[in-house]
């Protein structure tokens, strides 16, 4: 299950996100931020990216906010890559 909601937001980071300015308010991007979460904590993952999704909106200040501390690591990872 897990695999497969990653795939599903690869595919929307690869092939439609590109054809879009970024918006989103929070660093990652939500759609980062819901990889990482799932990967990480499954079912817990996918609900904590809906929240995430919620609060994203145009009264919202975003910010920085990580699904947690090993997210840190591995955004560094892909930075470095």
């Amino acid at each position: 299950m897990k695999k497969v909601l990653v795939f599903i937001i690869t595919g929307y980071q690869k092939l439609i996100s590109p054809f879009f300015a970024p918006r989103c308010k929070y660093y990652p991007s939500c759609s980062t931020y819901a990889e990482l979460a799932i990967a990480e904590f499954g079912i817990k993952g996918l609900f904590m990216a809906i929240w995430r999704l919620i609060r994203c909106n145009p009264f919202s200040h975003g910010g920085v906010d990580y699904p947690s501390k090993n997210a840190v690591l591995k955004i560094k990872e892909r930075q470095l890559i």
